[in-house]
């Protein structure tokens, strides 16, 4: 590959990535409009709708093809059936928090997810850390400890978040299939549970009075490409980037979650809360300096 296209491919991952996180961080928005419906049922089209989106998505790109023999393999299903049953949790809980007014409370949980990634690696892959990975990580634990006193207890949101949102990158990372088509097989093993509540509880309950029902149903539908645009995006991104820029990245999400919470949606920020956030930043700023230095050495080595 020339020079030339190197950089043009970097500058689409650049983009397709920076557009991804930006697509999460205003998530929140999205959610606040269909305030009034009954989370689950709001979970239940959220998967009926980003299952027909994705199968239409891979079939027009001719890579449908590409889920068969992850389906032929007991191991791989297996792998996918964990990694459902945790982004399950992770949307519920999300939605729920949109919808309690508790956006804070996610951006906490999307800012430490990345040290529960760390976390996670030592614990069940018996990765060792250094000493500024170690020195991030317990600046989190104290974050962490800060928000549990100042909120009377711990930060479940958050910490559900972080920990499930970690779980499924690790149980995605061990099966061989793409972005698109893992999540298709995983909102098709949903599809069945989604529809039975949707003919159980009906396909909008409770309905807004507020709202028109076209206009409502329009914004349900919508979940599909809400749902998978961002996947796709940062799919691109994560091909033609390196690791450590889309570690940087990763905290444009809660970033932006942030500044909605606050400035937008009306939050209240604790000194207790800010000092906790603070914290967290410091321990991201440890832990991204770290990743950006090991980066650089493993560079200079390969080219002696």
């Amino acid at each position: 590959m020339t020079d030339e296209n190197a950089a043009r491919e970097a500058k689409l991952g650049g983009i397709s990535a920076v557009a991804a996180y930006i697509l999460w961080g205003v998530f929140p928005l999205y959610f606040k409009l269909l305030g009034g419906i009954n989370v689950y049922t709001i979970i239940a089209h959220r998967v009926v709708w980003s299952a027909l989106f994705v199968a239409l998505f891979l079939f027009f790109i001719g890579r449908i093809g590409e889920i068969a023999p992850v389906l032929k393999s007991r191991k791989s299903m297996g792998w996918l059936a964990l990694s459902t049953l945790t982004i399950t949790i992770n949307w519920t809980i999300f939605v729920w928090a949109i919808d309690n007014n508790q956006v804070l409370a996610v951006s906490f949980g999307y800012f430490i997810n990345p040290l529960v990634n760390v976390l996670l690696g030592m614990v069940l892959l018996g990765e060792r850390q250094n000493r500024l990975q170690a020195m991030a990580i317990g600046i989190a634990l104290i974050a962490v400890a800060i928000q549990a006193f100042g909120l009377g207890g711990l930060p479940w949101i958050s910490l559900t978040l972080a920990f499930s949102f970690a779980f499924y990158g690790y149980f995605r990372k061990t099966v061989g299939v793409g972005a698109a088509p893992g999540l298709l097989i995983e909102t098709s093993l949903l599809v069945p549970f989604a529809f039975a509540f949707l003919v159980w509880a009906g396909p909008m309950n409770p309905l807004p009075a507020s709202q028109g029902s076209l206009s409502l149903w329009g914004l349900l539908m919508l979940g599909g490409p809400v749902t998978a645009v961002p996947l796709i995006l940062f799919a691109i991104g994560a091909r033609r980037l390196r690791l450590t820029t889309i570690g940087i990245f990763q905290y444009i999400a809660p970033s932006i979650q942030f500044i909605l919470a606050v400035w937008l949606l009306g939050e209240q920020l604790s000194q207790t809360r800010l000092f906790s956030f603070i914290l967290i930043w410091v321990s991201l700023a440890v832990f991204t300096y770290d990743s950006i230095s090991q980066n650089a050495r493993a560079r200079k080595a390969r080219m002696a």
